[in-house]
């Protein structure tokens, strides 16, 4: 397709064409400290349609936009039968955003993705989600000096101009946040939780390996109930969440990943994961010669000093509540004195919607910080 400017956009249809769709970001980011390149391997499993479960309710095309026979940048856009179902309307969503900095490029992108949305029926567009809202969210535009933590994205600060050129606007924020992980919580909350953990009703329970898909699917039941309300919230399937425990398990520490049972029932969770991010920052995408060791020798060996959580929750019957604050309080900091007991300093709980007020609180109140920005954009089709 040619497009204004001399830019031609291509659909990605090949195995070759696919690791130059993955590769492209590295030109754009070769002056970025920030940057972390992906492991390729993750990436085409990501992004391969035959194994990505996320594909057995959605579809999806990828392009790259090429100029003098460089490429300049690439986009994905996606149809999620689950969303429709879910949200009651059929939105289309672009992902995998990445440019240069010039116009011309993202206009020629993006009229590619309005075009084959609009083809099947779309209402309007949303994203950038990569693939879907149970991965990787949002355009980062606050944030952009430290970097991207395990499946969260990195972005240019110019790339929100350029989203915005296109008709976009603000749909949602979702907030990162940090935490010192040495320094506990304040004192009127230490009260609380010791008190809470005198409570009969109250018990933590750290995930048996050897029962690790039980145990997983527990998690995930909880995450379904608990998110179901928010906003956007599309449930994981058993396929993606049986593909999610498999990738996650090199990262996982069973004292990290515990379940608080109320009156004898799972009510809430709490998942830790090593930050993969800050132990490939140097792998250049790449586990081969010799990249395998040197991850093995850091998740093994050195133990990691840096987490992300990705998953917690309180099932609905309880959000809001003061069993419901117990329970999220015992989880953060049984977690955070195991992390710490095995040499880990830094903690980030992402992604909160900006509207989850009670999260917020109980953020805010244990000393957590906002330090990244995401933002989800919406636009309009006729």
């Amino acid at each position: 397709m040619r497009a204004p400017g001399d830019v031609t956009v291509r659909r990605v249809g090949d195995r070759k064409s696919l690791k130059q769709f993955i590769r492209l970001p590295a030109a754009i980011y070769r002056e970025d400290p920030a940057w972390v390149q992906p492991l390729m391997a993750e990436r085409l499993e990501l992004l391969d349609k035959g194994r990505n479960p996320y594909f057995a309710h959605a579809e999806a095309e990828y392009w790259i936009a090429w100029r003098d026979g460089v490429p300049v940048g690439r986009i994905s856009a996606q149809i999620d039968r689950l969303v429709e179902e879910t949200r009651g309307e059929r939105i289309g969503h672009f992902g995998m955003f990445e440019c240069i900095d010039d116009a011309a490029v993202a206009e020629a992108l993006f009229a590619t993705v309005q075009a084959w949305l609009e083809e099947r029926a779309c209402s309007c567009i949303e994203g950038p989600y990569n693939l879907s809202i149970n991965g990787e969210i949002g355009l980062l535009v606050d944030g952009f000096d430290t970097p991207p933590t395990l499946m969260m994205g990195h972005a240019r600060p110019y790339y929100g101009r350029l989203v915005e050129a296109q008709g976009f606007a603000k749909a949602k924020d979702v907030f990162a946040y940090e935490l010192d992980l040495l320094k506990g919580p304040p004192a009127r909350i230490t009260r609380f939780v010791e008190a809470s953990r005198r409570n009969p009703g109250y018990r933590l329970h750290e995930i048996d390996m050897r029962r690790y898909d039980e145990e997983l699917e527990t998690v995930i039941d909880i995450f379904n109930d608990a998110w179901s309300d928010n906003w956007g919230f599309v449930p994981l399937t058993r396929a993606e969440a049986r593909h999610m425990a498999k990738e996650i398990r090199p990262l996982i520490d069973n004292k990290c990943v515990q379940i608080c049972y109320y009156k004898g029932e799972p009510m809430a969770m709490m998942v830790a994961l090593y930050d993969l991010n800050s132990l490939i920052a140097d792998l250049e995408g790449r586990l081969l010669p010799f990249g395998w060791l040197k991850l093995l020798w850091r998740l093994k060996v050195r133990y990691p000093e840096r987490f992300r959580v990705p998953l917690m929750g309180v099932r609905k019957a309880h959000q809001n509540t003061r069993q419901g604050a117990a329970m999220a309080l015992l989880l953060i900091e049984a977690i955070r004195q195991a992390c710490v007991a095995r040499g880990a300093r830094w903690g980030e709980l992402s992604w909160i919607l900006e509207d989850n007020e009670g999260m917020r609180s109980i953020l805010d109140e244990i000393g957590c910080r906002i330090y990244k920005t995401y933002r989800i954009y919406r636009k309009g089709l006729a």
